[in-house]
């Protein structure tokens, strides 16, 4: 595996950062503690960064050997954790209650800080680097909030490139696809309005319990019947709560919500309407009222072909190209790297991180298990592969 040696020699200080940051973890804007961290280790480099974008987001710029290509390239890496009570037992577990780096972020933060090292030590490119340091990826649309607050006004670039640690596929693989990687993501709350009472005399009632369950049924329909079969989407209720508790009553409420993954925004709109219409249809033809309110949370992630074309020539330096996987089946997980995706060319990237010889790894478990842990083995990978991407895309000879 040709990592690159300088990155590979620090392994040891890269995985003390990451054992810190997990150890600390902090929620969508409030990632104080990695943004601190960051600073500290990018001013003790003499890397220069502004900070308090999007709250807590930061973005360091390096300049090659040579800056006269006018060109630049955008790396991104997120910060924050997620609310889950961490149960992997590893040395180094978190010590906020409740709350877990369960998405291996810190480790994103640590290889970017890793390919930073390496890229002002070595400057091996003619061009200008922008590293994001982002917060809220996980539902706070961190992204967004950073474009809008003027990521590439501020820091134009020519592409942006992100990886993630990915379970599904051992150390040593890494994989992506032009084209739709990952899917978007919404949320949505139903509230039905019925009217309760005494579960012996359900006529003088207007049980939410039959529209509610009516509701799930036909919303299974849409994909079904209204969605393309060519397309592919997903709606899932994951909650239903109607009910007080006691054998005899009937409540006046019902409650469902759940989340819709598409890859495309037409069939997403579609959704969402057919959606509105079959939980008022239902709830008028029960007598209720309904309420639903849907949440879009992030836009597809959707790789364009130059981008993975770099990704996969960076990655074979680094693995090899037998073990670079150019076509790797999409997933409906949501990630808000769609957002720089919309506005610039570019890919992200799976970089494998399992242990199939070690069925009792933490290093296997899926992304947002209690008992996941990162793998500090594929930082250097990681850090490879952008210093790679951007060696590439900026090179000092012609």
């Amino acid at each position: 595996m040709a990592v690159i040696n300088s990155i590979a020699d620090s392994h040891e200080e890269f995985a003390a950062i990451r054992h810190e940051l997990h150890q600390n973890p902090q929620t969508k804007y409030e990632e104080t503690y990695a943004a601190d961290l960051v600073k500290k280790t990018l001013k003790s480099w003499g890397i220069p960064f502004k900070d308090n974008i999007a709250v807590t987001g930061i973005v360091a710029t390096i300049e090659g050997q040579k800056n006269d290509s006018g060109k630049a390239i955008a790396l991104r890496a997120d910060m924050d954790a997620l609310d889950i009570h961490e149960k992997s037992n590893v040395p180094h577990s978190s010590k906020i209650p409740g709350k877990m780096h369960a998405c291996g972020h810190d480790g994103h933060t640590t290889t970017l800080l890793a390919a930073a090292k390496y890229l002002k030590d070595t400057r091996n490119f003619n061009g200008t680097v922008h590293l994001i340091f982002q917060p809220a990826e996980e539902g706070g649309r961190g992204a967004d909030r950073m474009i809008e607050e003027g990521l590439f006004k501020d820091f134009p670039c020519d592409a942006v490139y992100g990886l993630h640690n990915w379970p599904d596929m051992p150390v040593g693989t890494i994989a992506t696809r032009p084209g739709p990687l990952l899917a978007s993501v919404g949320e949505f709350d139903i509230t039905i309005t019925g009217k309760g009472g005494h579960a012996a005399m359900p006529h003088l009632t207007a049980d939410p319990m039959i529209a509610a369950t009516s509701i799930v049924t036909a919303l299974q329909t849409i994909v079904s019947r209204n969605v393309n079969p060519i397309d592919t989407a997903v709606i899932s209720v994951t909650n239903l709560n109607v009910g007080t508790g006691a054998f005899n009553i009937i409540a006046d409420t019902a409650h469902i919500n759940g989340t819709v993954r598409t890859f495309d925004n037409n069939v997403r709109d579609m959704i969402a309407r057919r959606m509105e219409e079959v939980v008022q249809g239902i709830a008028q033809a029960c007598g209720m009222r309904a309420e639903m309110i849907y949440t879009h949370d992030n836009d597809a992630t959707i790789n364009s072909d130059d981008g993975v074309a770099m990704a996969a020539t960076a990655a074979a330096d680094i693995v090899g190209s037998e073990n670079v996987d150019t076509d790797c089946p999409p997933s409906m997980g949501g990630e808000d790297f769609g957002a720089y995706l919309k506005e610039k060319s570019g890919a992200f990237i799976f970089v494998g991180q399992a242990k199939p010889n070690d069925k009792n790894s933490p290093h296997n478990h899926g992304l947002h298990s209690p008992f996941y842990d990162f793998n500090n083995d594929i930082i250097p990978i990681g850090a490879s592969l952008f210093a790679r991407i951007v060696e590439r895309s900026l090179p000092l000879e012609k």
